[in-house]
């Protein structure tokens, strides 16, 4: 009879049955009382009438009487039928699983089953774990408030549509009445009980009271320590009651107060009962239901024992527990949680060097993440409610980190050894426990059949176990046999049973070793996650004021970053969010999605405040280091140069107070290396920090794969993207700005300091400085800030060019820079720092090709809008260029024509322009070849030939594609591309090709004609220090050449015989000068000579000859003369 009642089946099923239906239960009350996720027709305005009355009048509710309270649910039913049958459902679930519990309960009564957590330990157990289920379930129903709104709307809304209530309505109506004071009616439900309730808790007698010792009595005993006694350390952990060496504290604390509060008689009759219950009460203040559903222990317990007779001493012993815990407990464990952060320490390092170990002494690893996660769920509980006391910090504790770190790592050696676990689990198994087992058996007296047919099999399965099994990699499962195991407890824990259990201790002892060694095999990971799983601590604190984060462990992780010797051990807080996945149950799939979110937030959030601290300690060492070398550079050496110079002179006394100056390398002489200096302690942090990478390449969380080190990569990449910027010192009102050259000195110390990174940890620095440079190569960076290469295109074009425009500045060919006029005021910076072929090497090193063809870009739209106003001064003067182009050839004519002419100056002016853009930017061009050439030579070779390759004769497009191709490489070309490209885009459908080419032909002619007035000019006269023209009208021919080549390709015409019209034109033009030997004009004849010979030069369609041709070369020989002649003089 008693193999029929299926006592086990049962309590399995329903365990796990209750598991879910509670956090249901949980989940539809968080939903309720969230405002966000709130039931839409219990928020809807319409609905209020409704919800109210049938609060009120629930559960007899008048359907007909008071039809217009229930208007807002005759019009939805349909709507509210679904909203609310989920719910519905759930509640009903509730009634199943009462009336499945009462009936077990009483079939257990019935057989008179015999409890010892002790001996029959899986059958106790899953006895007061349905017991504490069925009574969270009700309690947490009961704080479900609008349990009555749902139920009676889903049942006025059937009514409506089926014209009849449901069929489960009246009991579920009635249990939500009885349960409006759920613990007086649990006590009376469970008076019945009280016998078999109180024998099982008063197994606990003497499990509890060892396990719940203070830390200097662990001390004493050297818990945990393998190296206690090392002639022990190959013997085998073990001891009569395995399962109960690592039972969790809290879940035996909630068996004895919840247990004592539903059979409370057995605390007036029973000393026993009376003196575990008191103890209990002395461990917490509070106790967890379900989540971060919490027991206010010593309230509730108070409160139900005031309205029983004859309890006024349990209530007086209440209090004094209550003030017990809150005088002694907060002490208490913080010395276990500090006893416990060495005690796991060591134990993980003897495990990692000897692995082997892990065989004889994995009870000691579950003990330890049992105890851990013991004292962890404590601190949760309690910090969040924490009761006024005078030493809060009991309740703090700052070194969390570091006990959550050793539970991953020794869960993480678990793992990782696995094969270990199995390779000597199975051994033991086969070669003793089953020998053991077989004695047992043999020495018994008795043995029924059903028993004997089970124990055989136990027999048979372990001595089938071999090596061979774990070397093949065998999958093992013995959940067949742990199940048969509980069966037979059940068995033979009943009344009058034919082999009482009781009666053969050694069995039992066998029995719970067996099964302790085949989890060892089989089932390590759900061992570990009953053991050490923080997945509850954090699943406990998902309440509906912190939507997203846990506020006690966010609050946790917050101190131990405080903490320096913590800081090594910050990342097992995002390590615990990997476990979230594990907390959800079938029966609630709602949660899941909302536990995914929260979870990769808060690992998020975790792994972001990791890599913030990282990456903050990291650029202070980068900015430390580029403050020293700063101090290297050759600008700070004139000091040491002076000195130098006077050394043999007296020293000067120094003024009193004066401090004098350090010479770099001062900091690394050291008289005492005990005294940490600033970048010691820096360094110090960034060797933790990077520690705590460490503990997991990447996590799992979910359904996403989290790799932290590219967190850290990320914010190195942003913050290093704001500093590259912050080093260029640009000021925009003042137009200040760092010179291209120290941006990149500091950017490759920098650079260097990031590479001493990977000997911390192992993450690509080449990758994310590639990454962060790449983006300043761009005008905006991936954030969408300001890049180097903007703030440079406009400086060089707002303030460099724009003065060079003004003549403020001018380009000087021989040095190959920009240099400042000499006039009255200071300039604001010197052109030569930053224009010289150092400065833009650096410049091009910096921005790279893509940079500088931003910064091109840039320039030809300058260009593009001084061509623009030139067209439209050859507009203004069409006719009168016509003629002159027709009559170049006869002075008399040409001169009558000049006079008529207009705006002559301001076409010179807008040409200069164009020449000085054209000149920088091709002496950019001229250092990115060199940087080009130094990084890629092979590159540039085949570059550099297939330029050469392409003949005139060639397709203009793949020319053109060629020259893109080179210029792009810092080549010169015959014409420019983008200057082509920019020329281009200035088309309109306005006016026709033929018109462009007429206004080209006719602004060179404009050009030509108006080169004599540039003798007028004091500015004019050609200076052979500088290479050029005082006013850099030598810029006109690079401008000339290059424009008339890109206009006269675009208007696919031949750029040659066009430029050779315009030499005969300017040429008659300037011999001209030669004839006017009084006049103004001649005052800098010679050097607008020079002019016509630069603009030949500069061409590579125009030669020597040609010029001969039409302008003498001894005109050319004695202009150089002169002005050369005059500079020698000067100097003179």
């Amino acid at each position: 009879m008693d193999y029929q009642q299926k006592l086990a089946e049962k309590l399995t099923i329903l365990n796990e049955r209750g598991s879910g239906v509670l956090i249901r239960m949980n989940h539809i009350k968080k939903t309720c009382a969230d405002p966000k996720q709130r039931p839409s027709i219990l928020t809807d305005k319409g609905m209020e009438s409704a919800v109210k009355y049938i609060n009120k009048k629930f559960p007899n509710i008048d359907f007909r009487g008071n039809i217009q309270n229930l208007t807002g649910i005759q019009r939805q039913k349909s709507e509210v039928l679904s909203a609310t049958s989920s719910y519905y459902d759930s509640f009903l679930d509730v009634i199943e699983f009462r009336d499945h519990v009462y009936e077990l309960l009483n079939t257990i009564d019935a057989c008179q089953c015999f409890f010892d957590i002790a001996i029959n330990f899986d059958f106790t157990k899953n006895y007061l774990d349905l017991i504490i289920t069925y009574t969270s379930v009700i309690i947490t129903l009961s704080r479900i408030d609008d349990k009555k709104a749902l139920v009676g709307m889903f049942n006025c809304a059937h009514e409506m549509t089926n014209g009849c209530s449901d069929s489960s309505y009246p009991r579920l109506g009635q249990m939500f009445v009885e349960y409006e004071h759920p613990w007086k009616k649990l006590t009376e439900e469970f008076g019945p009980h009280t016998r078999s309730v109180t024998s099982a808790l008063l197994s606990l007698k003497m499990v509890y009271p060892r396990r719940n010792l203070p830390a200097e009595q662990w001390r004493g005993a050297q818990l945990l320590s393998l190296l206690s006694a090392p002639a022990a350390m190959l013997d085998p952990a073990c001891c009569d009651t395995m399962s109960c060496e690592y039972l969790s504290m809290e879940v035996m604390e909630r068996w004895i107060i919840i247990g004592f509060m539903l059979c409370h008689s057995s605390l007036n009759s029973n000393q026993a009962s009376l003196e575990l219950w008191k103890m209990a009460l002395r461990s917490s203040l509070y106790l967890t239901l379900t989540r971060d559903e919490m027991l206010n222990i010593h309230k509730v317990t108070e409160d139900l024992f005031d309205g029983f007779k004859g309890y006024s001493k349990r209530v007086a012993d209440i209090k004094e527990c209550r003030e017990h815990v809150i005088v002694n407990c907060g002490a208490m464990h913080r010395e276990r949680r500090q006893f416990l952060r060495g005690a796991l320490k060591e134990l993980f390092n003897v495990l990692e060097d000897e692995p082997g170990l892990l065989g004889p002494k994995a009870l000691f690893v579950i003990m330890a993440l049992s105890f851990s996660r013991d004292e962890v769920l404590w601190l949760v509980r309690h910090s969040e409610n924490m009761p006024k006391i005078k030493t809060p910090e009991d309740y703090v504790d700052n070194q969390m980190a570091e006990l959550l770190f050793y539970m991953q790592k020794l869960r993480g050696l678990m793992r990782k050894y696995n094969h270990v676990l199995q390779r000597y689990h199975v051994q033991y198994l086969a070669q003793f426990d089953a020998l053991v087992l077989n004695d047992t058996i043999q020495n018994m007296y008795v043995c029924p059949e059903e028993e004997s047919v089970l124990m055989s099999s136990f027999v048979s399965t372990l001595s089938g176990l071999s090596i061979k099994q774990v070397e093949n990699k065998e999958e093992f499962d013995f959940r067949a046999l742990r199940l048969d195991w509980l069966r037979l407890q059940a068995y033979t824990s009943v009344n009058k049973a034919p082999l009482p259990l009781k009666d053969y201790p050694d069995l039992a002892k066998v029995m719970n070793l067996i099964q302790f060694h085949t989890r060892m095999v089989d089932s390590v990971e759900e061992v570990l996650q009953e053991t050490s799983d923080t997945v509850h601590i954090l699943v406990s604190l998902f309440s509906s004021r912190l939507f997203f984060y846990p506020r006690v462990f966010e609050k946790m992780f917050n101190q131990s970053q405080d903490e320096m010797t913590m800081k090594r051990y910050l990342m097992s807080f995002p390590s615990v969010c990997s476990h979230f996945s594990q907390c959800g149950h079938p029966l609630c799939p709602e949660e899941i999605e909302v536990m995914e979110k929260r979870s990769l937030r808060l690992c998020v959030t975790f792994l972001e405040q990791i890599a913030k601290q990282t990456s903050n300690i990291v650029l202070e060492i980068c900015a430390e280091q580029c403050n020293l070398n700063e101090q290297l550079l050759p600008k700070h050496c004139a000091e040491n140069i002076s000195a130098a110079r006077h050394r043999k002179q007296k020293k000067p006394v120094p003024k009193k107070g004066e401090v004098q100056k350090e010479k770099p390398g001062a900091e690394s002489l050291r008289k005492d290396r005990t005294v940490a200096t600033n970048v010691d302690k820096m360094h110090l942090t960034l060797t933790e920090l990077c520690s705590s990478y460490s503990l997991c390449n990447d996590l799992i969380v979910f359904d996403h794969i989290v790799v932290p080190t590219e967190f850290l990569l990320s914010h190195l990449e942003t913050r290093l993207s704001e500093i590259i910027v912050r080093m260029a010192n640009y000021n925009q009102t003042t137009q200040e700005i760092a010179r291209p050259s120290d941006l990149l000195a500091g950017i490759r110390v920098y650079t260097a300091t990031l590479h001493s990174l990977s000997s911390y940890i192992n993450v690509d620095v080449t990758r994310l400085v590639k990454n962060v440079l790449l983006q300043q190569t761009q005008p905006l960076d991936s954030r969408g800030g300001a890049t180097i290469t903007n703030i440079y295109t406009n400086w060089f074009l707002e303030c460099l060019l724009r003065q060079a425009s003004n003549s403020l500045i001018v380009h000087c060919p021989t040095m190959h820079c920009f240099i400042n006029q000499t006039i009255d005021s200071e300039p604001s910076f010197r052109a030569e720092e930053f224009s010289d072929i150092s400065e833009l090497r650096a410049l091009a090193e910096l921005i790279g090709p893509y940079g500088l063809k931003f910064l091109s870009e840039n320039l030809m739209w300058h260009i593009t809008s001084q061509v623009s106003e030139l067209k439209k001064l050859v507009i203004e003067n069409m006719d009168i260029l016509v003629q002159m182009r027709s009559h170049f050839d006869k002075p008399e004519e040409m001169a009558n024509l000049k006079k008529r002419l207009t705006g002559g100056e301001n076409v010179l002016k807008r040409m200069t322009i164009i020449g000085v853009i054209l000149s920088f930017k091709s002496m950019a061009q001229d250092c990115l070849k060199d940087i080009l050439q130094k990084h890629c030579p092979y590159l540039m070779g085949p570059i550099k030939c297939l330029r050469d390759f392409i003949s005139p004769e060639a397709d203009i497009k793949v020319t053109l594609s060629v020259f893109e191709l080179a210029s792009a490489a810092g080549l010169t070309c015959d014409i420019d591309p983008a200057l082509v490209t920019a020329i281009r885009s200035m088309q309109t459908d306005n006016i026709s090709v033929d018109e462009e080419y007429k206004l080209t032909c006719l602004l060179l002619v404009y050009i030509a004609v108006s080169l004599p007035a540039l003798a007028l000019d004091n500015n004019s006269s050609y200076s052979r220090e500088h290479g050029g023209h005082n006013n850099n009208i030598h810029c006109l021919a690079k401008a000339i050449n290059q424009l008339a080549a890109a206009m006269f390709t675009v208007q696919n015409k031949n750029i040659e015989q066009h430029l050779k019209d315009f030499l005969l034109t300017a040429s008659s033009t300037l011999l001209q000068l030669g004839q006017n030997v009084e006049r103004v004009e001649v005052k800098n004849r010679e050097s607008i000579y020079l002019l016509l010979h630069m603009i030949v030069e500069e061409s590579p369609f125009l030669s020597q000859d040609m010029l001969e041709s039409c302008f003498p070369y001894v005109l050319l020989r004695n202009a150089y003369r002169e002005v050369y002649r005059s500079f020698i003089v000067t100097l003179g």
